[in-house]
């Protein structure tokens, strides 16, 4: 039987695993110098002092010693970030909603802002961002890495001759997300306007953690059944063949929404039992029908100089039809929440201990 201690009835080995000691961890990197087999199989505190803010802790069978402060014992468990849990939910039809537009020269000297509005609401648009080409890729390393795909560094959103993809044309596009047939999927996505001439070809954006949580408390049994069910996602073309097998709707094992990947286009034919599949499409259907609600589409006409950053996991993005005679030219990149999320954190330390 575990041993536990009299400090909330934490298992003894937990405690030992998290032994903040120079001989448990690299006082440089922090990181473990043990792995978790070099532990006594079943260790015991065999000595408990309290000493002052610190607890020691004496073990048995090898006599090591440990020490805590003990705050480290009342931290609060964090949730994860990436679930609907460590989010703002929106539609565009909250008379409050958050702040998202942001100018390029109040993002240069602080990006805070607008990067927690990526991280909090999923969306952040910054104004005025110089036209000029590559300029995409620059945004993105304010703040990350950019994640180099068969697209290139960068892609360009502008009418093409022999189009390997239907962005690359005038066609209306309708909510999605980007690159589903991809493990793991780029999680930020970022487009530049550079020239927007045409008529009609004006942006959209839908929260599609709220059009998840609506779908779960509206329709539960089309929620779990697109949560349970994995999904063929396919691209391909002379040079490229990519494929992923994913739920539209990824949630935790407690149910909370993780990622939404939601793309009719790059979506391949689903082979289940007949009753399966028809459980599956009425969940299909229903998901879209919440999707399309126009009070959950945030519209903007984005114009030269601005771009759009945004958490392609969750914000589902669309464009209405435009005039192929039209110029219309943006620029797009990929990068990655945990690059975005690692500088709010180097940032938010650095104005700790300004302060």
């Amino acid at each position: 039987m575990a041993t536990t201690l009299d400090i909330g009835g934490l298992p003894a080995v937990w405690l030992r695993d998290n032994c903040p000691c120079p001989l448990c961890r690299d006082p440089s990197t922090g990181q473990k110098l043990f792995q978790i087999t070099d532990l006594p199989l079943d260790p015991v505190a065999a000595e408990v002092h309290e000493r002052g803010s610190d607890v020691e802790v004496v073990w048995a069978p090898d006599g090591h010693r440990s020490v805590y402060a003990r705050a480290w014992f009342d931290a609060p468990g964090e949730p994860d970030p990436r679930s609907e849990d460590g989010k703002s939910l929106w539609t565009a039809a909250e008379p409050d909603a958050p702040r998202r537009e942001f100018a390029w020269s109040d993002y240069t000297r602080d990006p805070v802002p607008a990067l927690t509005a990526v991280q909090r609401f999923g969306l952040a648009l910054l104004r005025g961002v110089p036209c000029v080409e590559e300029q995409v890729l620059a945004v993105a390393g304010t703040f990350g890495f950019v994640r180099e795909t068969n697209y290139g560094r960068l892609f360009d959103v502008r009418v093409e001759d022999r189009p390997n993809n239907l962005a690359f044309t005038s066609a209306r596009i309708t909510p999605h997300t980007d690159n589903p047939y991809r493990d793991p999927v780029p999680t930020v996505q970022l487009l530049h306007c550079l020239v927007n001439e045409a008529t009609g070809g004006d942006s959209g954006f839908v929260d599609g953690f709220r059009a998840a949580a609506l779908l779960r408390a509206e329709r539960p049994d089309a929620f779990r059944v697109l949560v349970g069910t994995p999904v063929p996602f396919e691209f391909r073309d002379a040079r490229t063949r990519l494929r992923a097998h994913r739920p539209i709707i990824g949630a935790d094992d407690a149910g909370r929404v993780r990622e939404v990947r939601f793309n009719n286009r790059s979506m391949g034919t689903l082979r289940l039992p007949a009753d399966e599949l028809a459980d599956f499409y009425a969940a299909y259907r229903a998901f879209a029908e919440v999707l399309a609600r126009p009070e959950l589409m945030l519209t903007r006409r984005l114009k030269p100089g601005d771009c759009v950053v945004f958490d392609n996991t969750r914000v589902l993005h669309a464009r209405t039809a435009f005039d192929g005679a039209g110029r219309r030219h943006l620029q797009g990149c990929y990068a990655d929440l945990d690059g975005l999320a690692g500088t709010l954190d180097v940032l938010d330390r650095r104005t700790g201990d300004a302060s």
